[in-house]
């Protein structure tokens, strides 16, 4: 039972600061309107691997490893769409 629970808690601890990985790039990318050292590349591949890890989770029915990548992928579809509006304006100066 303390085991079980033990590594319920290292899950959602896990779970909590992968979901919430890329918060700060996002809130920088929102202050200072610019995304001049971000990788497209990262992004997608990241959002890529979230998305499969949502499949992975429904699949073994694990609502941590779902509920954390959607909170993933849906941080990660944020920070694509700033790249994409504030690397459009850069290219425009």
């Amino acid at each position: 039972m303390i085991e079980e629970l033990l590594w319920y808690i290292i899950g959602l601890t896990a779970a909590s600061l992968t979901m919430l990985g890329f918060v700060p790039q996002v809130l920088k990318m929102w202050k200072t309107k610019s995304v001049k050292d971000v990788s497209l590349t990262t992004l997608l591949q990241i959002g890529i691997g979230a998305s499969l890890w949502i499949v992975y989770g429904i699949h073994i029915q694990d609502a941590i490893v779902i509920l954390a990548n959607i909170v993933t992928l849906t941080t990660l579809i944020i920070a694509i769409a700033l790249y994409l509006r504030y690397n459009r304006y850069s290219t425009k100066k």
